[in-house]
């Protein structure tokens, strides 16, 4: 009877090891993760990238934008802010990040920020996660609970990169499906499009369509021209606001200029051309609540794509630098 029990307890004893084991390397984002380890994150987060915009509103997007580049690259996990060293080579010089991608530094202020409170606890992955939200927030957008909890990559991906993120010059099919096989809808792709409400992008993404696209409100265009020349290797980093009406404040006015035919890169205006995302632009560019709450939901769902959790990455020391 004692060798039955004794037997029923080493069993009892591997199943509850083999459950911990898989249900860690399986564990799930949640919005609380961090209210016990670091109860102080949010307030300390916000501080810096409040700072960080209230020096450069244009800072906001950038914030935003690097969390959407390095989602749409093997996942949630921060990558992105690797940088390239001798035996290294990380993403930030692959086309669509290089000269373009900032913000780096801020990032750096945060996660200093965070090891002074609660070293060795937070992801760089999170800090992104967080640090976006807060700068749609701040710009005048949407709040909502960050889900938590990811690990940081001890790798990235140049080519991934480099194939992962829909370039400007991309047509409604292309980015329908690129979204897609990240498991995010096409409302999803019209909605998060709509973080374009924020922020700027270089000449050389947009002077293709500003001299040659037909679809096109031509006073916009001029417009447009004054700072961008035609020739190739002038002016090409020379910026302009990607929504024309509000470029610091974050809402529906993108849409209205979808309309308007106003959309600075050739993605925008694929998203009202004639195609099946017209309806959804033209709902957004009428309902700002309805926008608003869609893109909330799409920003965690895409938040959700791939996360490294339990077991899998690390938690950087320094997010330029596996550790």
């Amino acid at each position: 009877m004692a060798s039955s029990f004794s037997r029923f307890s080493q069993t009892l004893l591997l199943l509850v090891v083999f459950w911990g084991i898989t249900s860690s390397s399986n564990a799930q984002l949640s919005t609380d993760y961090y209210s016990e380890s670091c109860p102080n994150l949010f307030s300390t987060v916000k501080f810096t990238v409040h700072s960080a915009i209230m020096n450069e509103a244009r800072m906001g997007a950038s914030l935003l934008r690097l969390f959407f580049h390095d989602c749409f690259v093997n996942g949630c996990d921060g990558s992105l802010l690797l940088d390239d060293t001798s035996s290294f080579t990380g993403e930030k010089n692959a086309v669509p990040n290089r000269n373009s991608a900032r913000g780096f530094d801020v990032i750096d202020d945060i996660k200093s920020a965070v090891e002074n409170v609660c070293p060795g606890v937070v992801s760089c992955a999170d800090i992104l996660a967080i640090a976006a939200r807060d700068s749609v927030k701040i710009l005048g957008g949407p709040n909502w609970d960050v889900k938590l909890g990811r690990r940081d990559a001890r790798s990235a991906s140049q080519a991934a990169a480099n194939n992962g993120i829909p370039a400007p010059t991309s047509n409604l099919n292309r980015l329908i499906s690129r979204f897609n096989a990240l498991g995010l809808s096409t409302g999803d792709l019209v909605a998060l499009s709509g973080a374009h409400t924020i922020g700027q992008a270089r000449c050389t993404s947009f002077r293709a369509r500003i001299y040659n696209e037909s679809n096109i409100d031509l006073s916009f265009a001029k417009t447009m021209q004054s700072n961008c020349p035609r020739s190739s290797g002038s002016g090409d980093n020379n910026l302009s606001p990607l929504d024309i009406q509000t470029p610091t404040y974050f809402d529906n006015k993108y849409f209205n200029n979808l309309i308007g035919k106003r959309g600075l890169l050739h993605s925008d205006q694929e998203l009202f051309n004639g195609g099946s995302t017209d309806s959804i632009v033209r709902a957004y560019s009428k309902n700002p609540s309805s926008f608003s709450s869609d893109f909330v939901t799409a920003m965690i769902k895409m938040g959700d794509i791939s996360p490294l959790t339990g077991s899998k990455g690390e938690i950087r020391k320094n997010c330029r630098r596996v550790n």
